[in-house]
């Protein structure tokens, strides 16, 4: 049986709904009304973002896996990262993984049933160097595997972009992270602009555009709402949705405000927003969603399987036990 939502008696909910699907974005007031919702509304709530994610994707769910690739080593002052040489933590620290290793990583990812393996590195911006070995992996794994292939390297010029989109490489992932007005309180040694910048070099060059932002670093509903803007504007096709996962030596280490309920208003506020693009529960989905996880999909069409980048993730069989107890379906090798 498919999943499906009994549809509430309440139906100021589905105005948002109808609006998403004629593309028309919510007003700020709007916005901030699905991000207070409150508590008792969440059913209702969740069932007209439900609507737009059916229109668009049905029951399918899309699974993406992360190869650390290169950890540590950043020169970057982000306050929410484990891997910033500002922060005091424990974090594995290795120079850019080996091209088997890489290529192993892909054959996981095809076991897992992902259908999007994301080859991520810490620091600014990949070198010369860095971007051809990632080239070379890119290019055996493409010869063997019918995967999607994300890269991640920090900030790009539009001809290192252009080398990736030759070899292969479908997507590219670099987050806005939050609103430009919040930007400067979660890191100073880059700009906003700087990020923004990467993205559409990533279009110029071909590649499918991935940004998305973190949540719960301390901004405010506008700021929310100018973040879900801002990825409406640059056309992201994904928007991975990261929840804060404070971790200890970190500058926002004791930054913990995020609850369940809040986090499921938020995937809807980016469906209503975002309607036909690919929402992802990402990083920090299992510490702040906890046992409501199973109720992001109803926003949400995507989510990580296995660990991030410095946290622990859920085990990728309960992953695929969550979707099928809702009556969803993955969607194996999704390109």
């Amino acid at each position: 049986m498919k999943a499906n939502l009994k549809a509430p008696v309440k139906v100021g909910w589905d105005n948002l709904a109808d609006l998403a699907l004629k593309d028309i974005p919510l007003t700020k007031e709007q916005a901030i009304s699905v991000l207070t919702c409150p508590d008792d509304e969440i059913l209702p709530l969740l069932y007209a973002a439900y609507r737009v994610r059916k229109h668009y994707y049905g029951n399918k769910v899309k699974l993406n896996m992360i190869i650390n690739a290169k950890s540590g080593l950043c020169p970057e002052d982000c306050g929410y990262c484990a891997q910033s040489a500002f922060a005091k933590t424990n974090v594995k620290k290795y120079t850019l993984l080996e091209k088997d290793t890489l290529v192993a990583g892909a054959r996981e990812a095809m076991a897992r049933k992902a259908g999007t393996y994301c080859i991520v590195t810490s620091g600014r911006g990949a070198t010369d160097r860095e971007v051809d070995q990632v080239v070379e992996a890119v290019k055996e794994i493409k010869q063997e595997m019918p995967l999607k292939i994300c890269a991640c390297l920090g900030i790009m010029s539009e001809e290192k972009t252009k080398k990736l989109q030759e070899a292969g490489v479908d997507r590219y992932n670099h987050n806005i992270n939050t609103s430009k007005g919040h930007h400067d309180r979660v890191t100073t040694t880059h700009t906003y602009d700087h990020r923004v910048e990467t993205v559409k070099n990533v279009k110029k060059a071909g590649i499918s555009p991935c940004s998305g932002c973190i949540v719960g670093m301390g901004e405010s509903f506008e700021d929310v709402y100018d973040m879900a803007m801002e990825l409406r504007e640059i056309d992201a096709d994904s928007i991975p949705v990261n929840f804060l996962h404070p971790v200890e030596g970190t500058k926002m280490a004791k930054m913990d405000e995020l609850d369940p309920r809040y986090c499921l208003k938020v995937l809807a506020l980016f469906r209503f927003i975002n309607p036909s693009k690919e929402i992802r529960m990402s990083g920090g989905r299992e510490y702040n969603l906890r046992s409501l996880q199973v109720m992001g999909l109803y926003a949400a069409n995507s989510i990580f399987v296995g660990d991030y980048l410095t946290t622990d993730g859920a085990e990728y069989t309960s992953d695929h036990q969550m979707i099928e107890d809702l009556g969803f379906e993955v969607e194996e090798c999704a390109l």
